[in-house]
């Protein structure tokens, strides 16, 4: 093990020395050292595969990523951060109606024993399942992309499962996100993974115990359509049986908004 952190560390120091400003650090970085990387670098590789391709509308999306990506750098989220302390946004005041409420893009996870999960559980069937029993009618998806926000993401589920009844129609996920591609690389994530097993050996346990799940790879995309820039900050979303985000929250949680959650989970519920 101790050869294993000191290639990892090694890995981390030659990728620090072709990285510009922007650090990216995977949430379990507490556990294997820190990794720096800018996204727009990490898709160099795949640029490159796209141009020998030719493909012209492939190679504008990419451009468009490059400079999407270039023009946020790491400090802003530090400014951010300092500014407000990660607290981005209010979170929900009432529940969202569902005829105006967007769907919580698919994302694909695993947890520490290697069984992967699609987020939210029954998106990968349409809603086709919608009214089945092994569909919850309400889960709360909280988002970490930095060990720095798992505070704040506790502070949404933490009271969240102490406030609501233990039922089956619930669930509560905690999603850390590894955007590092050497620790995306197959020996990697199931060593990794392993790791996570032994810290969380409880994350499966019970319907309203936290499930800890892990994404692997490039989330750009997932994390465009959810219009979340800054990665320093966490994020919370009540999502229905039909995928749709009915609440969400940011940073830390206040005792009102979690009060606020609570209430909409209930409503939820309650819906037919």
């Amino acid at each position: 093990m101790l050869r294993f952190k000191r290639f990892v560390q090694k890995a981390s120091s030659a990728g620090h020395a072709i990285t510009s400003s922007r650090k990216y650090a995977p949430a379990s970085s507490a556990l294997l050292g820190p990794q720096f990387q800018h996204p727009a670098l990490r898709t160099s590789a795949r640029s490159l595969d796209i141009y020998q391709m030719g493909s012209k509308e492939a190679i504008e999306k990419e451009r468009a990523r490059l400079k999407d990506e270039m023009n946020r750098g790491y400090f802003a989220d530090i400014n951010e951060l300092k500014e407000h302390g990660g607290k981005i946004a209010a979170a929900s005041k009432v529940l969202i109606p569902a005829a105006v409420a967007v769907k919580f893009p698919v994302l694909e996870a695993n947890y520490p024993d290697g069984t992967s999960v699609k987020l939210p559980v029954g998106s990968e069937t349409n809603g086709a399942d919608a009214y089945s029993a092994a569909v919850p009618k309400a889960s709360l998806i909280c988002l970490s992309f930095r060990a720095s926000s798992q505070a704040m993401v506790d502070s949404w589920t933490l009271p969240f499962l102490d406030a609501v009844a233990d039922s089956e129609q619930l669930r509560a996920y905690e999603v850390s996100f590894i955007e590092s591609w050497f620790l995306s690389l197959k020996p990697m994530k199931s060593l990794l993974l392993r790791r996570m097993k032994k810290s969380n050996p409880e994350g499966r346990e019970g319907p309203l115990t936290r499930q800890f799940v892990y994404s692997f790879g490039d989330q750009y995309y997932f994390r465009k359509e959810l219009k979340i820039l800054n990665l320093l900050t966490g994020y919370a979303f009540l999502v229905d049986k039909f995928g749709r985000i009915r609440w969400q929250g940011f940073g830390f949680a206040s005792p009102e908004e979690v009060s606020s959650l609570v209430s909409c989970t209930s409503l939820l519920l309650e819906e037919k």
